[in-house]
């Protein structure tokens, strides 16, 4: 999804350590979904973003596995979950609920934005109904109907609610924006 969009919007505001989990390489059509360069196509995708956080800032640690995540892989204090499939994000959730302080996790259809946020008992048994069986999702990727303003908008939207959380200011535990008809819904405020 917008997994690169995000990695360098958390460079940009100064993270020192950045993990990035992907086992894609960058093809064309991440060129015009998630800003990756033409030179980047054909790398794995971990390493094209790892660099392009390198030229934002040499000092950021960039840790790069070139993998599918798997629940014996250390992870951070926070997570962000940037991945097409229901199967997969259910996967990651049930290995770091509980492991992790803060998840973020983007969902994109189109002009269609869902950003849902946990940091603490509440709002993850709120993320847990969100979730539900490969057989209801929408078949395709979710930027195969996308473009990178979309994104960058979802990428931002999960760095608002990191840096809310960052700032012990409560979070919005489910946002949906739909572009196309210019509408804004916050379903459920969950506090720190």
């Amino acid at each position: 999804m917008e997994s690169r969009l995000v990695a360098l919007q958390l460079s940009a505001i100064g993270t020192p350590r950045i993990q990035l989990i992907d086992f894609d390489q960058v093809d064309l059509s991440n060129t015009t979904t998630q800003g990756y360069r033409r030179h980047d196509i054909g790398w794995p995708e971990p390493f094209a973003c790892g660099e392009a956080i390198s030229e934002l800032d040499p000092t950021i640690e960039v840790t790069r596995i070139e993998d599918r995540f798997r629940p014996r892989q250390s992870i951070g204090n926070v997570v962000f979950c940037c991945v097409d499939s229901i199967t997969a994000r259910s996967a990651i959730w049930k290995s770091v609920n509980g492991r992790a302080a803060f998840w973020a996790d983007g969902r994109m259809l189109g002009e269609v934005i869902r950003v849902l946020a946990a940091d603490e008992a509440a709002s993850s048994k709120h993320y847990a109904t969100t979730l539900f069986a490969a057989s209801g999702a929408q078949q395709g990727t979710c930027t195969s109907r996308s473009t990178i303003y979309a994104a960058s908008i979802a990428a931002a939207l999960m760095l608002h609610q990191f840096t809310r959380w960052l700032r012990d200011i409560p979070i919005d535990s489910d946002t949906t924006v739909n572009l196309f008809t210019g509408e804004w819904t916050l379903t459920e405020q969950a506090s720190n």
